[in-house]
């Protein structure tokens, strides 16, 4: 069967890209070397990529790779998240000026793995594919001009992934052993009740552990405050990010063997409950605002199983719309983050104090993005929410979006936070009153960014079909 090469052009571009920076990373001309400024255009290309090839379907590899609609919207999503990162990180204070290249390659490596993950069909795969998106965080975790504190985060998530993924290759030996097939054409007709076949169950619970690390569930969370808070500002913002897409994508692609009330089905409704009432919780006592939404990564992981255990075609279509509008909130007020924080370094509440006095713009995308994490109308937080809560209920989990509910009143309070300080609290020192300078692009880009999420919350329509239409494609 030959390689249609039209099936994987995403992924041929970012492979492009990459060998680029690598090229640059080792030229001897420091001019090339340094300079950085051309990597989130050249990202820009591959959204138009990601966009042209929306309608491609296909298996390649034996059935292990599949192209469809759903892997198709993800990429794209990906190759969105991309952009913005890179975008975020071209003025990053604390990298060495002679790290550039090194630095966005590795984003680009990560990223090119989180491609190959949306398009895994097969265990083996998908286990590699998280392996190459992980490795280089690994590498830029700790990059934070030599403080200790990026070395102990990068420390941490290193350990705490190495025991993830032993867990998870531990599970896939199970599976192996009870269902017979990496694959997941095969798996889908398979038992994965706890009656029917045990070590099935026990195998998928497992290999699911990698995946609950990415997307920082309970009880795979510890890393992610810890790494969020020593991580540079802009990398933390990646990693915050796009490899919860990564992960929302395999669980989707495993929820559609899965139906509503059974074992491994109530697993994912229980940890994903503890987890938004965990995460919520603990970022009420937060003060470091990375910390914060470290906390808020957790408890919006547990908001994602509601789409997860509907078991229906729509459910599976809002986790993937919650998962991009996600990364749209969570680097839309990273970007006011990074932006505003002074030399680079990590931002308190306290230091947003005046915020609408120093950068009346930046305090708006704040306001903004902190609007939408609640889940307020009329951003798309609120529409993605509404898509989860409408889509799990009469399917057996009531329960579970009367817990997502109650948790979405719980985290009014430290997101609003943000904005009380942002616009109602002054700071005790007059001299931090002076105008912060983000620069005229920054407050454009930022500008951009609060539109769309606006823009997506009053008319969701075409980004949601095309997830229901994945979603439909999946359950087929």
């Amino acid at each position: 069967m030959p390689i249609r090469p039209d099936l994987f052009l995403p992924e041929l571009y970012q492979i492009v890209l990459l060998v680029v920076l690598f090229a640059l990373s080792i030229s001897r001309h420091p001019t090339l070397r340094n300079d950085a400024s051309w990597v989130p255009w050249g990202a820009a290309v591959g959204i138009a990529v990601s966009l042209a090839s929306m309608g491609a379907e296909g298996m390649l590899f034996h059935g292990a790779y599949r192209v469809d609609m759903m892997s198709q919207f993800f990429k794209l999503a990906v190759a969105v998240g991309f952009f913005i990162g890179t975008l975020n990180a071209t003025r990053q204070v604390t990298l060495e000026q002679d790290k550039q290249s090194d630095y966005f390659m590795f984003l680009a490596f990560s990223a090119l793995g989180l491609m190959f993950l949306a398009s895994a069909a097969e265990l083996i795969t998908i286990y590699v594919a998280l392996e190459i998106s992980s490795y280089a965080l690994y590498a830029i975790i700790p990059v934070r001009a030599s403080e200790r504190s990026a070395a102990e985060a990068g420390i941490k998530y290193i350990l705490f992934g190495a025991v993830a993924t032993a867990i998870s290759l531990y599970g896939l030996s199970y599976i192996l052993a009870g269902q017979h097939s990496s694959y997941l054409a095969d798996l889908a007709q398979a038992d994965w009740s706890w009656a029917g076949n045990p070590m099935g169950v026990v195998g998928l619970s497992m290999f699911l552990a990698g995946m609950f690390y990415k997307l920082a569930l309970f009880p795979f969370h510890f890393w992610c405050p810890d790494v969020y808070e020593g991580a540079s500002n802009e990398t933390a913002a990646y990693v915050a990010t796009l490899p919860k897409l990564g992960a929302v994508v395999v669980l989707v692609r495993l929820a559609a063997l899965l139906k509503p009330g059974m074992e491994v089905t109530m697993i994912f409704a229980v940890l994903g409950a503890a987890s938004m009432t965990i995460g919520n919780l603990a970022a009420l006592a937060q003060r470091d605002v990375k910390r914060m939404l470290g906390y808020s990564s957790v408890s919006h992981a547990g908001y994602v199983m509601l789409g997860l255990v509907a078991g229906t075609a729509d459910g599976l279509a809002a986790a993937a719309f919650y998962s991009l509008v996600y990364i749209l909130m969570n680097l839309t007020c990273f970007w006011v983050i990074c932006k505003t924080a002074e030399n680079g370094r990590n931002v308190s509440l306290d230091d947003l104090n005046g915020l609408y006095r120093r950068s009346p713009y930046m305090a708006l995308v704040l306001a903004v993005a902190a609007f939408a994490l609640v889940g307020l109308p009329p951003t798309a937080g609120f529409i993605g929410k509404f898509f989860l809560l409408t889509s799990a209920w009469n399917h057996g989990y009531n329960w579970f979006v009367i817990v997502a509910a109650v948790n979405t009143a719980i985290a009014i309070y430290y997101y609003l936070g943000l904005v009380r300080h942002a616009y109602t609290v002054e700071p005790e020192d007059a001299s931090r009153l002076r105008p912060v300078d983000v620069g005229i692009m920054n407050r454009v880009w930022g500008t951009v960014l609060a539109a769309a999420i606006l823009l997506l919350g009053a008319v969701p329509g075409p980004v949601f079909e095309m997830a229901a239409a994945a979603g439909r494609q999946l359950m087929r």
